[in-house]
């Protein structure tokens, strides 16, 4: 835990999926346990239960009712502004935004108090950057978008400018920082707890009989083309993580669906890290991505990776060494890249070595810092 000489306020875009922007911010928390964390809705679910283990106070919006249900809050995206203007943090020095998607930038506070913004992306929607719901297919949600999206960015602007301290979570995410707000940001990689996956995947043998993926089953995530993938090559994959978004992919995921491919739904954490250490490589296929920790965890089980050359993987993967890149996004080239994998020897020291350099000890050492400066 952090030493704390501030009176600290932790924001947190909502609670909703247990995804890795929940990591970084439960790490906030264990540095921070008495700071509460204001969010513009908590959704019943697994997310809510996580924090509720660890008895975290969460301080919901006055749209909570409003928003929390199936995918209103993309709906009511124009309440934004409402949402994070009608808290008070008159009582704070000290705000820490965890920031995405739902703008908690323009958040109102006093004058003499510090923002400090751990930024996992500017809002994907708003630039231009493939989003889990993919509102652009429908025509009438297009529009509406467009006209919301022009003075959400404005708004979005005017809060970036309130920043004393942007973070960001990649090299990736702090070239659109710089590109869309115009400042500097200093990058700090979120917390990988390696030290418990290490433990508890010690001793495990590989199965070599299945590839994994663990993510949300979601449009951006590319579970189709990884399910025809596994389907061209006869080999067994396993799929982890929870349904989310409109599920268009539904019929697309049907029409893939057989005997060797498995969807787990949501697993505890031990499970899940068990799973990544027997399997033969891990699989992750989304396009851009801000920085995605799920390869860094499969590393620190000893696994290789299978990842799509672009965005915070290229940060994360060594080519040969902790797992091999597909540069076309199409099956094919995933196809090449999973038999590609299963003719390298890579190392398991290796792979748990690169995956340290993203622990979250090193984390918490380098956020403390930057918040003892400020």
């Amino acid at each position: 835990m952090a030493e704390n000489k501030h009176k600290i306020a932790l924001v947190h875009d909502y609670i909703k999926e247990f995804g890795g922007a929940e990591r970084v911010l439960m790490a906030l928390h264990e540095m921070f346990p008495e700071a509460p964390i204001y969010t513009a809705f908590v959704a019943d679910g697994s997310a809510e239960k996580e924090f509720e283990k660890v008895g975290v106070k969460l301080i919901p919006s006055w749209a909570n009712l409003l928003l929390k249900y199936k995918n209103c809050h993309s709906a009511f995206r124009f309440l934004i502004p409402t949402v994070w203007e009608s808290f008070d943090f008159s009582k704070y020095d000290t705000v820490i935004l965890s920031s995405s998607g739902y703008l908690t930038k323009p958040v109102r506070i006093p004058k003499e108090a510090k923002v400090i913004c751990y930024c996992h992306t500017p809002s994907r929607f708003l630039y231009g950057y493939e989003t889990s719901v993919e509102w652009k297919r429908y025509p009438i949600v297009n529009v509406y978008g467009y006209i919301v999206g022009h003075f959400l960015r404005l708004y979005d602007a005017l809060g970036a400018k309130r920043v004393d301290q942007f973070i960001a979570n990649s090299k990736n995410v702090a070239g659109r920082i710089r590109k869309f707000y115009r400042k500097e940001a200093v990058i700090i990689y979120p917390p990988v707890n390696t030290v418990k996956i290490e433990e508890e995947t010690a001793g495990i043998k590989k199965d070599d009989k299945y590839f994994l993926i663990v993510s949300r089953i979601v449009g951006e995530k590319g579970i189709p083309m990884a399910m025809e993938a596994a389907n061209k090559l006869g080999v067994k994959l396993k799929i982890v993580g929870e349904k989310a978004g409109l599920q268009w992919e539904n019929t697309e995921i049907e029409k893939r669906k057989s005997d060797n491919i498995e969807f787990l739904g949501r697993v505890p954490d031990e499970e899940r890290n068990q799973l990544m250490a027997k399997a033969l490589a891990f699989i992750v296929l989304e396009k851009d991505v801000d920085f995605g920790m799920t390869p860094v965890e499969a590393m620190a089980a000893g696994t290789p990776v299978v990842a799509y050359a672009s965005g915070g993987y290229l940060e994360t993967v060594i080519e040969g060494k902790t797992g091999t890149f597909f540069k076309e996004y199409n099956v094919e080239s995933l196809v090449e890249a999973m038999q590609r994998i299963q003719k390298m020897k890579i190392n398991k020291a290796d792979c748990q070595k690169q995956a340290e350099k993203f622990s979250k000890e090193r984390f918490i050492k380098e956020m403390s810092r930057i918040i003892a400066s400020e």
